[in-house]
């Protein structure tokens, strides 16, 4: 055994646990960390982040793409306040990760010392938490171990974020412990019993539908999941921001269960007689808020399979509960020997043929036609394109007229935050193409950009090419729509002075350009794939064409003929 200082051992077991980018924000508080990666720099590379938001928001994104723990270093207080909104976001999406924190030195603990954090308390572990595990090394022998149960806990069961503290001392002492042994996610399998009982259920289903998503999907998983549904001639849709687990183009697809949904097939989720959930939590933008899907005891037959078991039966009492990782669970059901007739075939054609009625655009005023420039991104955008946003109604352009063919074509296409985080498209897309090399397509409100903009100099840094389309309506969109539906023509709080964003992107070493009218973005999309380096495209959106289905003043005169009847 060598003896090194703590900081690089730390290092070496990253690369023992196959960890190749660590994003982060440097700190003193962890120099010997930043000497390890210098040390490991031939295995390891430490991406320089501009803010630790970004820094975490790229770490979940690797995760997502992954399935292994996104790794992010920040400093103590304010780095890892900062980070907090990734961790959260890594949280509720269900995404591995590992957060590092430099921290004080063991000595002055307890005292409030400079940017002193009790970071149990902050990100305590619960249900509701924002990690599922928060240790501190004090030891710095046990650093294998901590590492090895870090990426452990990250991975199994619910997939989730953890935070190891590191303190400043502990991270200079010399050592010779060696790193753990790779750990690889454990599989949970479903139960023969259980599966007879889905395929009783099935057999006695009318109008059944799949809803598949959350995380832990592999492409071989997906085309188990495409296999099942084959079999059985089922309809499936995906959950709320994964949209690429199952095939867009296949005859099968039903459409995105998530905010924006098709009318009908929010009609179909109601009217079905077995729901057979494959990953999701059933969370409140899957479910409508708990109507679509009805809390804690649905109308419909539920079948739900998590790879948590504490997350089975927590908010939903189902029909049956099957406590499986997506793996195991798509294989397991791909073998469930299916009738060669089923009474749904018409039902799940309508799924399908509701879906593809919902891509016909209505009718919207102004001279940017956006369903037009998605269709031009179908086009043109390569299949493994990763496609990223954060949150807001911009993104519902890509939501429901965007189609995955996805992991069942072998790539996990789209990065996007079920917790709603602001700000999460611009460093998740710079992360992907750093990672993966793979084009990064990023959709972006005006007031998303600004949140993590300053991520482009991190693109420029480490020559990383993504490609932004920026929806500018000088607005926080989602909220006027909200405050015009709720207290008519009274803006407050809403409206956004906006900087020259094509000069901006510029100045970060970014190509930017304008456009006004739909005619003149193929040209642009079509320049900036062929560029090396990354482009903004801003589109001039007139604030009037607020949601892909209505108008802001179709909201605001519904509104006022509300309230005059009360």
């Amino acid at each position: 055994m060598t003896q090194q200082i703590a900081g690089h051992l730390l290092v070496e077991c990253l690369v023992h646990q196959g960890v190749e980018h660590a994003f982060g924000v440097p700190g003193e508080s962890f120099l010997a960390v930043l000497d390890g990666f210098h040390a490991y720099r031939d295995d390891i590379r430490f991406i320089i982040n501009r803010q630790e938001g970004g820094a975490a928001f790229m770490a979940e994104a690797h995760g997502k793409l992954t399935n292994r723990p996104g790794v992010c270093f920040v400093t103590r207080g304010p780095g890892a306040t900062n980070a907090s909104i990734g961790v959260h976001t890594a949280f509720q999406d269900s995404t591995p990760m590992v957060l590092f924190v430099g921290d004080v030195a063991s000595d002055s603990r307890d005292r409030e010392v400079f940017q002193e954090v009790n970071y149990q308390s902050f990100f305590g572990p619960s249900t509701k938490g924002l990690a599922k595990l928060v240790e501190r090394i004090d030891d710095p022998r046990r650093i294998p171990e901590y590492v090895a149960r870090a990426f452990a806990t990250a991975m199994n069961g619910r997939p989730g974020p953890v935070v190891l503290v590191l303190p400043e001392d502990m991270l200079t002492q010399t050592v010779d412990a060696v790193p753990m042994p790779r750990v690889e996610p454990v599989q949970a399998w479903s139960d023969p019993g259980s599966l007879r009982t889905l395929r009783e259920m099935l057999m006695q289903a009318q109008r059944p539908l799949v809803i598949a998503g959350g995380s832990g999907w592999t492409p071989q998983s997906a085309q188990a999941l495409q296999r099942f549904a084959e079999n059985w001639k089922l309809p499936v849709g995906n959950a709320f921001r994964f949209q690429d687990t199952f095939d867009n183009f296949h005859p099968l697809y039903a459409g995105d269960v998530g905010i924006g949904i098709n009318p009908k097939l929010a009609a179909h989720v109601r009217e079905a007689d077995l729901i057979i959930a494959i990953g999701p939590r059933l969370g409140e933008m899957t479910t409508g808020g708990y109507t679509l899907i009805e809390a804690p005891r649905p109308k419909q037959k539920l079948v739900h399979i998590h790879a948590s078991a504490e997350e089975l039966n927590r908010v939903y009492q189902a029909d049956l509960a099957i406590n499986a990782t997506m793996n195991a669970a798509a294989r397991s059901l791909e073998v469930l020997t299916a009738p060669v007739q089923v009474a749904w075939e018409a039902w799940a054609k309508s799924c399908n043929d509701d879906y593809l009625a919902n891509l016909q655009p209505q009718q919207l005023p102004g001279p940017i036609d956006m369903p037009a420039i998605i269709a031009l991104l179908q086009k043109h955008l390569p299949e493994d394109a990763v496609l990223t946003n954060g949150a807001g109604n911009f993104a519902s352009w890509v939501h429901r007229f965007y189609r995955h063919h996805g992991l069942a074509k072998g790539f996990k296409t789209q990065l996007a935050p079920t917790n709603g985080a602001m700000g999460y498209g611009v460093p998740a897309g710079i992360g992907a193409a750093i990672a993966t090399g793979r084009l990064a397509f990023t959709i972006a409100g005006d007031g998303d950009f600004l949140m993590n903009g300053q991520e482009l100099a991190t693109a420029a840094q480490y020559g990383a090419k993504s490609l932004i389309v920026l929806l500018n309506n000088g607005m926080f969109g989602t909220i006027r729509m909200h405050q015009e539906r709720e207290y008519p023509q009274n803006v407050s709080g809403t409206q956004l002075k906006n900087p020259d964003f094509v000069k901006l992107a510029q100045a970060y070493g970014y190509a930017g350009v304008r456009i006004t009218k739909t005619e003149e973005f193929e040209a642009q999309l079509l320049a900036a794939l062929e560029r090396a380096e990354g482009t903004v495209i801003e589109v001039v959106l007139d604030p009037e064409v607020i949601t892909t289905r209505g108008t802001l003043s179709a909201i605001t005169k519904a509104a006022e003929a509300r309230l005059a009847t009360r």
